[in-house]
């Protein structure tokens, strides 16, 4: 029952998306505030993260720090270009490899960070 009931809800918000007038434009407003509001998490995060953390970014090398905050600035590059690269095939392309990169990179230096020896 309670499967149905949501279903019906999504239904019935799809139906005003579709039939109210300017439906679509209220839409957007929702997803417009719902990425506004995820992108303010990861900020908040990153900021709370960096926060906890200062000893061990200070600890680390001029090279090491220079990798991380490009890695972290390459991918909030990526989200603001995302639309802009999705619209072609070799962009997409370049979208996931560069993503993967940049995790690849911040993934290594912490690694390095938290290991011992």
């Amino acid at each position: 029952m309670r499967n149905l009931r949501n279903a019906l809800i999504v239904m019935l918000l799809a139906a005003i998306v579709a039939f109210a007038p300017a439906g679509s434009n209220a839409a957007d407003v929702v997803v417009t505030l719902i990425t506004m509001a995820f992108l303010t998490a990861i900020a908040w995060t990153i900021y709370v993260l960096s926060r906890e953390n200062q000893l061990t970014l200070v600890a680390l090398s001029d090279g090491r720090r220079a990798i991380l905050y490009g890695s972290l600035g390459l991918i909030a590059l990526l989200i603001a270009g995302t639309d802009e690269l999705f619209s072609s095939g070799g962009g997409t392309v370049a979208w996931v490899l560069l993503f993967a990169g940049s995790v690849a990179a911040i993934y290594r230096v912490w690694k390095e960070a938290n290991t011992y020896g």
